[in-house]
């Protein structure tokens, strides 16, 4: 293995667990998770489906969130394709969702921006207090 490998083997891995300690591994991405993501191949777009079980008081924090998670994605260089209501499943288990999300960035460095954002960051909470669970999925593209 080469020296640059394996000096961008443990920038990956740092940075991964330093994502994880401050968005927290239970309402966040893992570790391995992370790496996944800082990983992945640079300047291609890609696209963040976010789906979302709230809890029962969970609307008022989501909106929290949701105040600041918009213009910060718009800030990084991202979009939101689609941001409303969970209609049904058509094909595969039944999952009863709240609100699906989908976001477009031009590039991983965009998607990570937005973590790294302090204002995103601070607003962590509310998504934390809002959601009872959640499935977030990258796509290529």
């Amino acid at each position: 293995m080469r020296m640059e490998d394996t000096t961008m083997e443990r920038t990956i891995t740092d940075r991964a667990a330093d994502l994880a300690r401050h968005y927290g591994e239970e309402a966040g991405p893992t570790v391995a998770q992370w790496q996944r993501v800082l990983a992945g191949p640079a300047g291609s777009p890609i696209t963040v489906i976010n789906l979302f079980k709230l809890r029962p008081k969970g609307l008022e924090p989501m909106m929290r969130y949701a105040a600041v998670s918009g213009p910060t994605v718009t800030k990084v260089g991202g979009r939101f394709l689609l941001s409303g209501p969970f209609e049904t499943t058509l094909i595969g288990d039944e999952e009863p969702w709240d609100i699906v999300a989908i976001a477009s960035y031009p590039d991983r460095a965009a998607l990570l921006a937005l973590f790294d954002d302090e204002a995103y960051r601070a607003a962590w909470a509310d998504r934390v207090a809002a959601v009872e669970r959640q499935r977030v999925v990258i796509a290529a593209g």
